[in-house]
């Protein structure tokens, strides 16, 4: 279930879509008679690649994920909290693993940017723990031990540092952290786009993590450069991203864990 999961929401990304849409309608173009329905897929096809690949639609689709949590600034977190956070949770975010890269060039870019924003919460709150999460999915090397590895290379104290390896996914992140940190209030620190749903899971389990929101892809500014007006692969990435977090979402409540 876990790899169906995987495969199947690939098939869903826009590019994915995409190619199948202008593969299908130009089989049906060449060697069939239904030359309507073909030329009606290709235009779909085109369609969506325009969709996901403008500034205005990506920007669109994602903000509304991006912005649902605030950054972590540690001035009102801790009057609404009352009590100061044990752990700063890390959710990794992808890496690769391998003896002829550099450290920094196997991990991901997003679980970069967690790690460091964890780092940074984790030295604010004295005497807090920093949690990194992330276990094998298709990588000999978990996720967590990847972000152990660049954390101390930075200056994180090892014994500051306790790693979670063992989680495939984000439930079970949230069932493993929640056997770790029990009852001790935490930050968790996650891309901006995923807070949504991991808040929605952690909920789910009990807890009430301070939501800690980085890696945002969307930046709301008032400038109006030329790119807006092209396509782009960045573009398509911040689609990319919308659809991941919405099919996740929507398999999570399908699946009652949210």
């Amino acid at each position: 279930m876990f790899l169906f999961k995987k495969i199947a929401a690939l098939f869903l990304f826009p590019l994915p879509l995409t190619l199948l849409c202008l593969i299908t309608g130009i089989f049906l173009l060449w060697f069939s008679k239904k030359q309507k329905t073909g030329k009606i897929i290709i235009t779909l096809g085109i369609i969506l690649l325009a969709i996901s690949s403008f500034k205005i639609t990506s920007d669109a689709m994602l903000r509304l994920i991006e912005y649902k949590y605030a950054a972590f600034s540690g001035k009102t977190e801790y009057n609404r909290t009352q009590r100061k956070p044990a752990f700063v949770v890390v959710l990794g975010g992808g890496h690769i693993s391998s003896n002829e890269l550099p450290l920094l060039s196997q991990i991901g870019s997003a679980s970069l940017a967690r790690l460091v924003e964890g780092i940074r919460i984790q030295r604010k709150i004295k005497g807090s723990k920093l949690l990194l999460s992330g276990g094998k999915v298709f990588d000999p090397v978990s996720n967590a031990e990847i972000m152990s590895e660049v954390a101390k290379a930075i200056g994180v104290n090892e014994k500051d540092i306790i790693m979670e390896a063992d989680s495939r996914d984000t439930k079970d992140q949230a069932r493993i952290i929640k056997s770790i940190v029990g009852d001790k209030k935490f930050v968790l620190v996650t891309s901006a786009s995923h807070m949504p749903r991991s808040m929605a899971l952690f909920k789910k389990m009990g807890m009430d993590p301070i939501p800690a929101a980085t890696g945002h892809l969307v930046v709301k500014s008032n400038a109006l450069s030329p790119s807006a007006f092209f396509p782009s692969s960045g573009n398509i990435e911040k689609t990319e991203s919308a659809v991941h977090e919405r099919l996740g979402l929507i398999w999570a409540k399908l699946k009652g864990q949210i």
